[in-house]
């Protein structure tokens, strides 16, 4: 399943700018990867895995402004589509997951 981290946070003045960067290089931290601006995604491997993260956004949400948590199931993120101007782009692919026997 998939993560997707939506946020808008006020950037206007310094101390803004330092936290809502702050918020960005925590996500990164976390295994986050930015998918356009202030969309940030991650790949998780069970509901308890992506609960864990959820719980460490809820631990370095800003002071204010919006931050929203949306999960997808792989079938339904695969179902996404990606414009670039006029051309269709391919969707991220899950990350390659080590099997132990």
């Amino acid at each position: 399943m998939w993560l997707i981290a939506m946020f808008d946070l006020p950037v206007k003045t310094k101390k803004e700018r330092k936290v809502a960067n702050n918020f960005r290089k925590d996500l990164i931290k976390d295994g986050f990867t930015m998918m356009q601006l202030s969309v940030y995604m991650r790949f998780c491997t069970s509901e308890e895995n992506a609960q864990t993260h959820r719980r460490r956004i809820k631990k370095m949400l800003p002071e204010s402004g919006s931050v929203r948590v949306l999960t997808l199931t792989d079938r339904q993120f695969e179902k996404m589509e990606n414009y670039i101007g006029t051309i269709s782009s391919e969707n991220e692919k899950k990350p390659r997951q080590l099997a132990f026997f």
